[in-house]
Order: structure tokens, then C-alpha cells, then sequence
């Protein structure tokens, strides 16, 4: 079962819980890659479980209490304090009320917008359980009464034939409006599609090039339940998070077009961005990488080594993981203890243990670093070491002959000198770094219909000098390239090896400049090198290139 599903997933509480069986999961899988659905959507499709069992494992998955809900499990006095409108909104009924805390069930007990809601409305505490939602619903129509059927979802616009918007506005979970806005933008070739929450309403605007244009409105009455809907497709972690970053699928002319969404926490509601999204495709193995034979070998040394702290940065997180993982996948890990900390590395060819605790208190990470040294593992991953707190951890098992393999969100490898330069005092310890490992993404622009860049003023402070005005291109979109602009992603990679001499520059150096200077002098070229190189070639756009001006 290790191979079909990892650790902690749906399918691996139904399976331990004797609710699936192996066949069972290779059948969803099976079923997801045809459905382009959720792995528990694919198993209620098949029949094999419940909509129920669905949510019983995801209550088990998140942690949350799950609850039965009936007439004598609900005390009329919590339902009095929250108002039927609220409940149906959220698709949430309250079941009872101690002191200053309310208890309620939530259809989707990650939404942090429903829950400053009911607080905001009962002045109480809220605590969440998970419901069946047939329950929650009929629970709702006892003690609230029948919904009003006469009910719109409220988008209005001059755009769409009346029949089109009718259907639209009849599909109050948002579903239909969201298929046609999709469909506007690739009918419309528009580069972008954004819900922009504006306290009542929500604009509709589509952009096309430098111009923006209100494609309609929507009133907010039943935007929590779109949202919600655009996480679930989506595939968006942490709904409570400031941003997020999700990808949908969309059926079109019988091909597949990938949209990407980003949400961005607002005062009145999430601001979503749509974008069509080329072929997006991160290598499988260091091969496919394209490194040169220096930055290979000096992968190759990295990946031999035994102790010490290998970091990899980026401003992309997803970028960063996924060099991790093909870092653990060339390493040998065999009769090795492996522990991830994080839910980003790990998703490579080899599984090991994953802990999350981005999340966690002070306190609990201290006992958590207590905890790893008791388990003793070989090599320690740490999705993100930007926090000192993290960073503690990573440096504890370097100074017990550990390999700690770290992550860093900041950009190319004078971000990395730049935080080991400011913490070389707090932590001591840079003699247990091995190397660093700078990884960055830049779209490739469609060869058909690139078009000719025009630079407004004072635009080639951003870029460097000596590379002309006309060799600058931006994307179009033509039929070839899905209309995004772009035909792929080159992902350029940049490996610093660690030694005494650098050691020794880094412990001095009154800058973090220095130390960049200093590699440049023994023959060193990163990744912005190679960006200047793109962008003169016009393979890439000027706005692949605005890390360029740093030093």
C-alpha cells in the first residue's frame, strides 16, 4: 500500500480503517487519470465508499472531530445566535454554546473567513467539527426552514446571450460561472481573469495586453461558496493563508488546458487571479536539467556528501522542493534514516517520513528539535531554514555529523551569501555548509508570436547595459502555444561549492557584495549571467529579468 498512497491521505485512512482495499485505490487512480478528479471523488464515482466516508477520513486527515448530527444534538439557543443567511452561506449549523465558546460543523472546516464570521456575529470562541453535509443540510432546513428557492447567484453582464446568463446564475454553487469564465478567456485570448471583492460586489475584469476591461459583476451573497469551490478545483493549500497558488484543469475542444490561480487575502474576500498556464514540466532527473559540466560535477560532490548542510534557494518554493527531491533522489539513502520536515520535499521517486510544522508555536518547535536528535535520523530535510527557529534545528544536526538538506526563499546564490553573511555571527557554524544550490524558473516565449518589446523610460535601469532595446520581446498567445505566450520553462541552476578560501571571505567580508565579487574573480557565472544571455537571444521576456539589477 506504501506505493500506491503516502502516509496520512485519504486513501490511507480508509485503507487502515479496512474501508478500501489496495484494488480498490488502483482502481480510483486509474479512474482519477481518466476523470482529471480528486482521488476521493474518483473512489465515490466508482461506488467502492460514501460521500460519508469521504468525510470521516477527511476529519481524521485534518484532525478535526467528526459529527453526526440530529435534532438532539443541537441546542436551539446556539442556533438563535447565529442567522440562517450566515449558516447557508457557509454551509455551516451551530450545535451548542459553553460560556464564551460555540461549537459548529462546517462543510469546509478550513475556512477561516466562515469562522471570523460566526465569531464576529455570537462574540464567541468557535470551535469546529466536521459534518456529513446531507445532515448539515436537512439539520439546517429544521431549525432555519426551507431555503428561499428564488435564489440567484448574481452575475450580471452585457457579454453573454440572457439564456447563458440564466444558467449561470442558476448554479448557486458558482460551478457554471466559473466554466465560462474560463471559456471567455481562452475565446478571448485574454492574458488574465480577476474576482476582484469590493465590499457588495465583486468585478469581473478581463485583461488583454496593457488593457483591462469589467467583463460583469457579482454580488457577494454566494462568493464564500464560489471561493470555496475555486480552492477545492484548484487544489489550493491553507485557506487561510494570505496568498495561495493552485492550478485547474479545463476540458476544451477535447484538449486539456491547465489554468493557473492565485488568491490573495482581502478585506472583502479573497482576490482571484486567473492565467492560462503553459506546459509547465519540472525534470525528472538531473539529466534532463541541461547543467553544465562544471555545475554537474559540483552537484554530483554535493549529492556524495555524508554531513554538513547542503542549502537550495529560491524565491519559488515549488521550484526549491523539487530540487530537493531530485537531490534525494540521486542520493544514497539506502539503510539510511530519512526525515522531511514540511510538505513540500519528499514528492520525488523515493518516500520517506514527512512531519509538517509550519504551523507550530515557539514551544513546540523546541520540542520538536528535542524530538528529532531522540530519533536520530542520517539525513534531515527542512523545507525552509529563512527562520531562525527552523534554521536551529538544521544546524543541531549538522553539529551531531548529520546531513541536513535545507531550503531558502530568497533569490540566486547573492540572496544565499546575502542571509549567511547576516546570520554568520548568530550561528557559527558555516564551516558545516557544503554548498549551495540556486534554482530558478523562467518561461520561454513562444517563437511563433513573440512580439517586438517597446521599453517605457527608465526601464533599462532593470536591465543591464549593453543589450539592445530591439532584441526584447513579450508574448502574444497563438494557437500553438495554448494562447499563453509561452511554449515551456527552463529551469536554470547554479551550484556554489563551499571550501575554506570562501569560508574565510564570508567570516571577513564587510558586505555580502564581497563575497560575490570574489567568486566572480575565481571564474564564477550564476544564473542571472544566464538570464542576460536569454533575454539577448530573445528567449525570454524583460520581465523574466527583474532580479537582474541586483548586485
Amino acid at each position: 500500500m506504501d506505493s500506491l498512497v503516502k502516509e496520512g491521505s485519504i486513501c490511507s485512512v480508509l485503507f487502515k480503517s479496512r474501508i478500501i482495499t489496495e484494488e480498490d485505490i488502483r482502481a480510483a487512480l486509474e479512474e482519477q487519470k481518466i476523470a482529471g478528479c480528486r482521488i476521493g471523488e474518483a473512489l465515490v464515482k466508482l461506488g467502492i465508499v460514501s460521500q460519508e466516508d469521504i468525510d470521516w477520513a477527511l476529519s481524521n486527515q485534518l484532525n478535526i472531530p467528526y459529527i453526526r448530527l440530529t435534532q438532539e444534538t443541537i441546542d436551539k439557543a446556539a442556533v438563535e445566535l447565529v442567522p440562517a443567511a450566515l449558516a447557508r452561506q457557509f454551509d455551516l449549523m451551530p450545535i451548542y454554546r459553553t460560556a464564551d465558546e460555540i461549537v459548529i460543523a462546517l462543510a469546509d472546516p478550513l475556512n477561516k473567513t466562515a469562522i471570523d464570521a460566526v465569531e464576529k456575529a455570537t462574540g464567541c470562541c468557535v470551535t469546529v467539527s466536521m459534518p456529513i453535509i446531507r445532515e448539515l443540510r436537512e439539520m439546517q432546513d429544521f431549525f432555519y426552514g426551507p431555503a428561499e428557492i428564488d435564489k440567484a447567484l448574481g452575475f450580471s453582464t452585457s457579454l453573454f446571450p440572457p439564456k447563458i446568463l440564466e444558467e449561470i446564475n442558476k448554479d448557486l454553487s458558482g460551478a457554471s460561472f466559473l466554466n465560462s469564465m474560463l471559456l471567455y478567456i481562452i475565446r478571448n485570448n485574454l492574458a488574465s481573469l480577476s474576482l476582484q471583492p469590493l465590499g457588495g460586489i465583486v468585478a469581473v475584469i478581463g485583461k488583454q495586453g496593457e488593457f483591462s476591461r469589467e467583463i460583469g459583476k457579482l454580488t457577494d451573497d454566494y462568493y464564500p461558496g464560489l471561493l470555496l469551490q475555486i480552492r477545492k478545483l484548484g487544489r489550493l493549500k491553507g485557506s487561510t493563508d494570505i496568498c495561495a497558488e493552485g492550478t485547474l484543469e479545463f476540458q476544451f475542444n477535447g484538449e486539456k488546458i491547465n489554468f493557473q490561480v492565485f488568491t490573495l487575502k482581502g478585506k472583502w474576500g479573497d482576490y482571484v487571479t486567473l492565467k492560462m498556464q503553459p506546459h509547465l514540466h519540472f525534470p525528472a532527473d538531473i539529466e534532463e536539467l541541461g547543467l553544465s559540466a562544471r555545475n554537474l560535477r559540483s552537484f554530483r560532490e554535493l549529492v556524495a556528501a555524508r554531513q554538513g548542510i547542503v542549502l537550495f534557494n529560491s524565491v519559488n518554493r515549488d521550484e526549491c522542493c523539487r530540487i530537493i527531491d531530485l537531490f534525494l533522489d540521486e542520493s544514497d539513502t539506502t539503510e539510511k534514516t530519512v526525515m522531511v520536515l514540511g510538505d513540500g520535499p519528499g514528492c520525488g521517486k523515493k518516500s520517506f517520513p514527512s512531519i509538517s510544522f509550519q504551523k507550530m508555536l515557539p514551544v513546540e518547535m523546541e520540542s520538536l528539535a528535542a524530538a528529532l536528535l531522540d530519533h536520530d535520523p542520517d539525513i534531515l530535510v527542512v523545507e525552509d531554514v529563512s527562520e531562525s527557529r527552523s534554521f536551529k534545528i538544521a544546524a543541531k544536526a549538522a553539529m551531531r555529523g548529520k546531513l541536513a538538506v535545507c531550503g531558502l526563499s530568497f533569490s540566486g546564490a547573492s540572496g544565499a551569501l546575502e542571509y549567511l553573511h547576516y546570520i554568520r555571527h548568530d550561528y557559527p557554524i558555516l564551516f558545516h555548509i557544503k554548498g549551495i544550490v540556486s534554482v530558478k524558473g523562467v518561461r520561454l516565449l513562444c517563437p511563433l508570436c513573440k512580439q517586438k518589446y517597446v521599453s517605457s523610460a527608465g526601464e533599462g535601469g532593470v536591465i543591464p547595459a549593453g543589450i539592445s532595446a530591439t532584441a526584447w520581446f513579450a508574448p502574444q498567445g497563438c494557437p500553438a502555444c495554448g494562447h499563453t505566450g509561452y511554449q515551456g520553462k527552463k529551469y536554470l541552476i547554479d551550484v556554489v561549492l563551499f571550501n575554506d578560501e570562501i569560508l574565510d571571505v564570508i567570516a571577513a567580508a564587510g558586505e555580502s557584495g564581497e563575497i560575490l565579487q570574489h567568486l566572480r574573480k575565481n571564474g564564477y557565472q550564476g544564473i542571472l549571467d544566464e538570464e542576460v544571455e536569454l533575454l539577448a537571444a530573445g528567449k525570454i521576456s524583460p520581465e523574466e529579468c527583474v532580479d537582474l539589477a541586483k548586485p
